[in-house]
């Protein structure tokens, strides 16, 4: 039975990596999925204390990856139309593939603040501040997913 937990909760973990970068799937969730799946073995893995830790780690990844991007736009001087136009695009982008996730919501933020402040240099300001946002949120959601996937195989390795 232990294999079938690892196998699921091993399978859970990549699709959370993957999950990072495909929108509409939910990266760290879905590895502290498997993270919880492993439990379910003969002897568990991982204590109570780095459950809640993990537990907590992700709803702040997750909290920041839908902030971040908005702190971002603002700062940059960016409107709920780039955000909205971000958005867009990166839906649209995602059909592009990987160039299209990347250059999407960049591209989106720009016609949503060209759309509302017609001006070039306000636009292309607020586009570049969401899409660093983006950008550091994606980042930090694949970190958070690769040490989970590190203290996995580091507790499968001891035993």
């Amino acid at each position: 039975m232990d294999l079938i937990w690892t196998s699921v909760a091993l399978v859970l973990m990549f699709a959370g990596l993957i999950g990072c970068i495909v929108p509409l799937l939910p990266g760290p969730p879905l590895s502290y999925l498997g993270l919880l799946v492993l439990q379910l073995r003969e002897e568990p893995p991982f204590t109570l204390s780095f459950m809640l830790v993990w537990l907590g780690v992700v709803v702040v990844v997750q909290i920041l990856d839908y902030v971040l991007p908005v702190i971002a736009t603002k700062k940059f001087g960016g409107t709920r139309y780039g955000v909205w136009g971000s958005a867009l695009g990166l839906i649209a982008g995602f059909w592009l593939g990987p160039a299209g996730i990347i250059v999407g919501p960049f591209v989106g933020a720009l016609v949503g603040e060209m759309l509302y402040a017609g001006n070039t240099n306000v636009a292309i300001r607020a586009a570049l501040g969401l899409f660093l946002g983006f950008l550091f949120s994606t980042v930090l959601k694949l970190v958070t997913c690769a040490l989970m996937i590190w203290y996995v195989a580091s507790a499968l390795w001891k035993s």
